[in-house]
């Protein structure tokens, strides 16, 4: 088996290890249940990760507010690290560590929805985001890999991807948030 090969199979191990998964796949449905919920309440999606689960969280949240399959009117989603102006100057100001705790009180509601996406769960600057979001009221869902680190005992919802390994897992949140993206929008805008 070549390095090329071995990749590929062990991404499509992880996800059939996902797939057999009866309990991490409801814990999906009720992701796509709760996302589902706070658009009908008028709410939005917020979005946060570092390096790779960054731009993660700035694809999906593009899924939603821009679209997936349907044309359709946006829906409200966004990626907490996109004005570089905020996450610099808080993080100048109060500490990288502070920064998406700070987007979360400026932008969050009760009743919308901070999903977190942090490979190791132990991301600080994600974990007190979520402390700030318990506090509004606002739902959270981590994507984490195996364990779930620290967000696991604080999250609403975890989604932990059954990997050890950054590149699978991050693989998986994709998928994840893909099949996230696609059912809102077939619940949503199905019958357009």
């Amino acid at each position: 088996m070549t390095d090329i090969e071995r990749i590929i199979a062990d991404s499509i191990s992880v996800k059939q290890t996902l797939l057999a998964d009866k309990v991490l796949l409801e814990r999906i449905t009720k992701f796509k249940d709760l996302v589902v919920e706070t658009y009908r309440n008028g709410g939005k999606v917020l979005f946060c990760g570092n390096g790779g689960s960054a731009a993660d969280a700035q694809h999906i949240a593009a899924e939603l507010s821009g679209r997936f399959f349907i044309d359709r009117k946006p829906l409200c989603a966004e990626a907490l690290h996109c004005n570089s102006s905020f996450m610099t100057s808080v993080s100048n100001d109060y500490g990288f560590e502070n920064a998406y705790s700070r987007a979360v009180e400026a932008s969050a509601r009760k009743g919308d929805v901070l999903v977190g996406i942090t490979t190791s769960g132990n991301s600080e600057n994600v974990l007190r985001a979520f402390a700030k979001a318990r506090e509004i009221g606002v739902h959270t869902v981590a994507m984490t890999g195996n364990g779930g680190g620290k967000i696991a005992v604080i999250s609403d919802l975890l989604i932990n991807v059954p990997s050890d390994c950054t590149p699978r897992i991050q693989e998986a949140h994709i998928m994840i948030g893909h099949i996230v993206c696609e059912l809102v929008e077939k619940v949503l805008f199905g019958n357009e």
